[in-house]
């Protein structure tokens, strides 16, 4: 007797000659589709995963829409197509972490909500609905971190990345004079609250003791974290300076700052410390013949600068050798907190400009920490409020009688 192929999956939602609508699996590749008829026409959408649970929830939706008359016209811009001009349009113009959070993201909305959904009809419901599912996926990295909870940041810049979709579609030619998309179905809705965020800074005797065992790691570690900690810029602008960004002329050295490596597209100039600029000099004498080569070439390719990757894996390093325990949220950037936070006396529009800060108020928020020796001195300067006004005066901290006397006494708690 000849054998039968196994029965593949399928699932079918609503009533017969009216809203029937079919999801089944391809028989080679497992992926999903949706089948059902429009307008008298029998119409298939891909969904463009293997998940049958969201399938099914693909094939209801599609019931429902078909029973309230709510069929698709056959202009509909569908989320695979928007998905697609703008992975081929948009996406190749960021750099390569970006691109492939670009592309990690299509995977996940395209498996959370199908790549055959209306992006008109995409609501509340969608936005709360991605939310849950993604905080119950879990960290999607393989190994070891697979299936981890995820912190709302990670969901928040995935949220981030379809709101970014949605308003470039709300600015896209059709190709017939009009728009892709009327309007961001999602602008407006809230993200998810971030709570006990993490911010240490390293103090000076941490940074004294990376400091010292930097040569250890690498010559470039050791020039890495110092131009970091004199400039406070991000380690990603830092790691892609050109010899031909420094100035590095006795009383006038100065870093130029490119657009294309920085965060927020600034580009800026600002001046080096000598201790920094007396680094660079004595790493351009030993490399001079570089020309203009990379400050920070990768160990594997001069041609390159040196990874992100590897960086990390520096900074893990240092902290190995300095002997410090874990802490979460510590790495390079906390040098750029410590940054901020010594320089809190200076105006706040120049400290902006100096570390490369778009705002202000993002220094104050996220960047300052408030320290025992400001605030006690803060106490000092407090004024004296009476009826014809304001009496500032510099307070002197007032000094036990005992200890004028010589003597000290006994803390009453300590007896």
């Amino acid at each position: 007797m000849e054998r039968q192929p196994p029965k593949q999956w399928s699932y079918t939602s609503g009533e017969k000659g009216r809203n029937r609508v079919r999801a089944f699996a391809h028989p080679v590749t497992g992926r999903m589709f949706l089948e059902f008829k429009e307008a008298g026409r029998r119409t298939r959408v891909a969904l463009g995963h293997r998940n049958c649970e969201a399938a099914k929830v693909a094939a209801e939706r599609a019931a429902v829409a078909l029973r309230e008359h709510k069929t698709l016209p056959a202009g509909a811009l569908r989320l695979g197509t928007l998905f697609d001009n703008y992975m081929r349009e948009v996406s190749p113009q960021k750099g390569p972490s970006a691109r492939g959070h670009d592309k990690r993201a299509v995977k996940l909305f395209s498996e959370c909500w199908g790549v055959g959904s209306e992006v008109a009809s995409l609501s509340r419901r969608d936005w709360d609905r991605f939310i849950s599912w993604r905080r119950e996926r879990g960290d999607c990295r393989p190994g070891e971190a697979r299936g981890r909870p995820l912190r709302n940041r990670v969901i928040i810049q995935d949220l981030k990345f379809i709101r970014a979709v949605l308003n470039w579609a709300t600015q896209a030619g059709d190709g017939a004079g009009g728009r892709l998309l009327d309007r961001n179905p999602f602008q407006g809705l809230p993200y998810p609250k971030e709570s006990g965020v993490r911010r240490p800074v390293v103090r000076s005797e941490v940074y004294e003791t990376l400091k010292r065992v930097a040569p250890r790691v690498s010559s470039q570690c050791a020039l890495l974290l110092l131009v970091v900690h004199e400039t406070g810029h991000r380690i990603g602008a830092v790691r892609q300076l050109r010899w031909s960004d420094l100035d590095l002329a006795v009383d006038r050295s100065s870093v130029h700052w490119r657009a294309e490596t920085d965060k927020l597209k600034l580009d800026r100039s600002t001046p080096l410390s000598e201790e920094a600029a007396e680094a660079l000099r004595r790493a351009w004498r030993k490399r001079g013949d570089l020309r203009d080569g990379w400050v920070f070439p990768s160990p594997d390719d001069v041609a390159q600068p040196v990874s992100r990757h590897r960086v990390r894996f520096w900074w893990k390093r240092l902290e190995t050798l300095a002997g410090l325990p874990p802490e979460g949220g510590r790495g390079w950037h906390t040098l750029r907190r410590k940054f901020a936070t010594e320089l809190k006396n200076v105006p706040l529009g120049d400290l902006a400009y100096l570390g490369g800060w778009q705002s202000p108020q993002t220094i104050l928020k996220c960047y300052q920490q408030p320290d025992d020796l400001t605030l006690r001195s803060a106490l000092t300067k407090r004024g004296t409020l009476t009826e014809d006004g304001l009496e500032v005066a510099q307070r002197t901290p007032r000094m036990d009688t005992t200890e004028q006397s010589g003597t000290k006494e006994k803390n009453p708690a300590s007896a």
